[in-house]
């Protein structure tokens, strides 16, 4: 909705007789930040997250921690190291929602939101090294 009103903006200057390539440069340089400040479509809320792990994850993962699996810890390493796809919330929210080994599958306990929610707060939680 910014950038629609970012390029509205634009557009009606130039009737200002501002130069066109200037204008150009403008436009494109909001969508740039757009564009990051954006972020991915699948960034989720990291403090909804934490309740939604906290209800659901946190009997067998407290604290990034595995009692099932010792080794496949939510830390860091164990992230790059295990998990299919590597560190990501992309990854993190196939492994919740579809499950693997001993973890069951929460795709269909768990709106898609929420897996959002919790794989931004298992990634944001795993680069503080779980500190709480």
């Amino acid at each position: 909705m910014k950038f629609a009103i970012f390029a509205t903006l634009l557009v009606s200057a130039s009737a200002f007789s501002i130069n066109k390539a200037d204008v150009a440069k403008a436009a494109a340089a909001g969508a740039i930040a757009f564009s990051v400040a954006a972020g991915p479509a699948f960034a989720g809320d990291v403090g909804a997250g934490e309740q939604i792990f906290n209800a659901n994850c946190a009997a067998c993962h407290a604290g990034g921690q595995n009692v099932i699996m010792p080794e496949k810890t939510l830390e860091k390493e164990a992230l790059d190291q295990y998990l299919s796809g590597g560190r990501s919330e992309k990854s993190v929210m196939t492994q919740v929602t579809n499950g693997k080994n001993a973890m069951p599958a929460f795709g269909g306990r768990l709106s898609e939101e929420d897996i959002a929610n919790v794989a931004s707060y298992v990634i944001s939680s795993a680069e503080a090294g779980w500190e709480e």
